[in-house]
């Protein structure tokens, strides 16, 4: 256990430590940690490596929401499941850009735009090309989540300035069938590999609460820690469960073992920013502020992502003067 925090100390200090080889045995080490233990740690990497009282803010946009073919057994979006989801066209650039600027004025400084395809057609990408180029013009960082994408398409957002390309891997590769049979895992980390390729950055995490094992959770953390590069944003969700999707039902995630996440996440990718994602509307402000202790530095804000609640923005303002931290 000492010689494996030893490894961990090390992150904090040089940019060359930091490490694409965790073990399961040492992911689950850091999860065996004394609560207390875990997240003093956690603090003293991201306070060695970031503003501790800062919190980079997004906004995400659902530009085309419903029918989706995919089977992933917690999106209300799939075709598959009775949601009452209405199925809505893609969104006119106006629309997009009246909420780019909305974003903006709230404080938002990246704007993230959400389809729901399998994969875009080249056709597809045409009017969302568009839409970037004119988000950036605001002096917006832009994001996007198509699905999947092939070489081509990954270059072609690359040249029309995307910043960030959304991909999570949603769980561990052993539990992954047991929430989407319509995609393999090797189709997520292709995509990825596509976008690291063309040169952008990559927003992939995973979602807890699935009815997943702590060695899933561990497992998927050593899917994105260990990838040649750490994603640049990690977003962790807390499932959302949604009338009519497979996982509807189950047991809810203990929150202490939600907060042990993030604070795993934090320590071992170190420069990557973890993002409290879907779920925050069921978090206490109490939650919140420990998750932001062990290393959670950027949130989504808004009414809504995509198609399920998330706090109000006044509410996320609020807590943030409570807290003393800055939205960056």
């Amino acid at each position: 256990m000492s010689g494996m925090m030893d490894k961990v100390n090390m992150l904090d200090k040089q940019d060359e430590f930091l490490r694409h080889d965790w073990t399961v045995e040492e992911i689950a080490a850091l999860y065996d940690m004394p609560f207390n233990d875990l997240l003093f740690e956690a603090q003293t990497v991201h306070r060695n490596n970031f503003d501790a009282n800062a919190v980079q803010v997004s906004t995400l946009l659902s530009i085309k929401t419903g029918k989706c073919p995919e089977d992933c057994g917690y999106c209300p979006q799939s075709v598959r499941y009775d949601t009452e989801l209405e199925n809505e066209p893609l969104m006119p650039l106006d629309e997009v850009i009246a909420s780019a600027k909305q974003a903006k004025q709230n404080g938002s400084s990246r704007f993230c735009m959400g389809a729901a395809w399998r994969s875009p057609k080249d056709k597809d990408l045409e009017p969302v090309i568009k839409m970037v180029k004119e988000v950036k013009a605001l002096g917006l960082e832009t994001c996007l989540t198509l699905g999947m994408l092939t070489e081509p398409q990954a270059n072609k957002l690359k040249q029309a300035g995307l910043d960030y390309y959304n991909h999570n891997l949603d769980t561990s590769p052993e539990y992954y069938g047991e929430v989407i049979t319509t995609r393999t895992y090797q189709d997520r980390l292709d995509t990825l590999q596509h976008v690291r390729d063309a040169g952008m950055n990559t927003c992939c995490g995973g979602i807890l609460g699935m009815g997943e094992s702590r060695r899933d959770r561990i497992g998927l953390f050593k899917e994105l820690a260990n990838q040649e590069h750490h994603p640049e944003s990690v977003p962790i969700n807390l499932l959302v469960r949604v009338s009519g999707t497979p996982l509807e039902n189950g047991d809810d995630l203990d929150s202490l073992e939600f907060i042990r996440s993030v604070a795993v996440a934090r320590i071992m990718m170190p420069k990557s920013y973890v993002r409290l994602s879907a779920g925050r509307e069921k978090m206490s402000d109490e939650m919140q502020a420990m998750c932001f202790f062990a290393g959670a530095n950027s949130i989504f804000y808004g009414e809504k992502l995509l198609t399920t609640p998330n706090p109000d923005t006044n509410d996320d303002m609020q807590l943030f003067e409570r807290l003393g931290i800055t939205a960056v």
